[in-house]
């Protein structure tokens, strides 16, 4: 899904058709206010943390979900991610193995998760995180799903594109929030930045106004990587939220694109796409270079050679992030009383 235009208007318009669709943006408003308010969620026998975003489309949630598993293996935790697997044809619960499954049947984020710790599908995100617990995940990490009531959380994360901000500010479909901006705020411990851009200033410091602790990230590439495309020529393609975000990066460590080609969000490539974007390239003696979640969705498509550019996220005062997730995990375990994983026939 590629985002209307009127979503991200020049500083100070208001486009017609986001005024037009103002009444539409309220009523979903008020159905995700109300589905939150009467909504208790279940809670499992493990922590759960929630990395998720107010906006429609790409905001860095994955490389931050990747970010905080660093931040728990290293606190000695055993975290197990859970998605619900966007673009994929599984249901689940299923664990996530790369050298198995593919993008069309789990998703292309679930394939990266999958790298760093286990990870787990299920459309059913109740029944997801029961089976992580019961394969010995010590906490839960929620690769979206901020606006799923299911499950409680005990602490939540609003990962926000520094560089977008929240748009128009307006509920979809009138703008790219999927619920008010106060609405999420509500139900959130954090809000992770990623970029400098002028856009996320605002939200950054609406958040601090209402009590929340809100960090500044950016996107880091890959050392090797970017030293080997550093004066290459390159094709450049990328189906994320925000492809042009892709292009700047590599333009920053000086790659010599050639052309750039952006595709819709989880969009799937076809053979035919591939071979075309092959054949751009032998004729400008450039190499094809995409990101890593383009790349699993490549995987199983005959392609001649194809350059990733991997990234991680960067957080300033990560210490902070460690002293939350270390105050969230102690509440959990000594406020709440959890209700254990039970197997089909155990003692209840």
């Amino acid at each position: 899904m590629r985002s209307p235009s009127f979503w991200y208007p020049p500083k100070g318009a208001t486009p017609l058709a986001a005024r037009l669709l103002s009444p539409l943006g309220w009523l979903y408003a008020r159905a995700a206010f109300f589905k939150q308010r009467f909504s208790a969620g279940e809670r499992i026998g493990i922590p759960v943390i929630c990395v998720g975003n107010v906006t429609a489309g790409g905001a860095g949630k994955t490389p931050a979900a990747l970010f905080l598993a660093e931040r728990l293996k290293a606190m000695g935790e055993h975290p197990h991610f859970l998605s619900r697997g966007y673009g994929g044809t599984l249901e689940g619960p299923l664990r996530v193995d790369p050298a198995r499954h593919n993008a069309a049947e789990v998703g292309d984020e679930p394939l990266l998760l999958a790298n760093e710790a286990p990870c787990w599908i299920s459309a059913d995100r109740v029944k997801g995180a029961r089976a992580a617990e019961e394969q010995g995940a010590s906490v839960l990490i929620m690769d979206d799903g901020f606006q799923n009531p299911s499950l409680q959380k005990d602490l939540s994360f609003l990962v926000i594109d520094g560089d977008a901000g929240l748009g128009n500010g307006k509920v979809m479909p009138a703008g790219p929030l999927r619920e008010t901006y106060e609405a999420a705020l509500a139900r959130a411990e954090a809000v992770i930045i990623i970029g400098a851009g002028e856009p996320g200033r605002g939200p950054a410091e609406i958040a601090e106004r209402a009590g929340l602790a809100v960090f500044s990230a950016k996107l880091q590439p890959g050392k090797a990587e970017a030293a080997a495309l550093r004066g290459q020529k390159t094709v450049a393609f990328a189906g994320i939220g925000r492809p042009e975000k892709f292009f700047r990066t590599l333009e920053e460590i000086g790659a010599d694109i050639q052309s750039r080609h952006g595709f819709p969000d989880h969009a799937p490539y076809s053979q035919k796409d591939l071979d075309g974007l092959s054949k751009e390239a032998a004729r400008l003696e450039a190499v094809l270079v995409t990101t890593e979640k383009d790349a699993v969705r490549c995987r199983g498509l005959s392609l001649s050679r194809l350059m990733t550019l991997p990234v991680r996220l960067e957080v300033a005062g990560e210490d902070g992030i460690d002293a939350l997730l270390d105050a969230a995990l102690k509440k959990a375990r000594t406020d709440h009383t959890y209700v254990p994983f039970a197997a089909p026939g155990d003692p209840a």
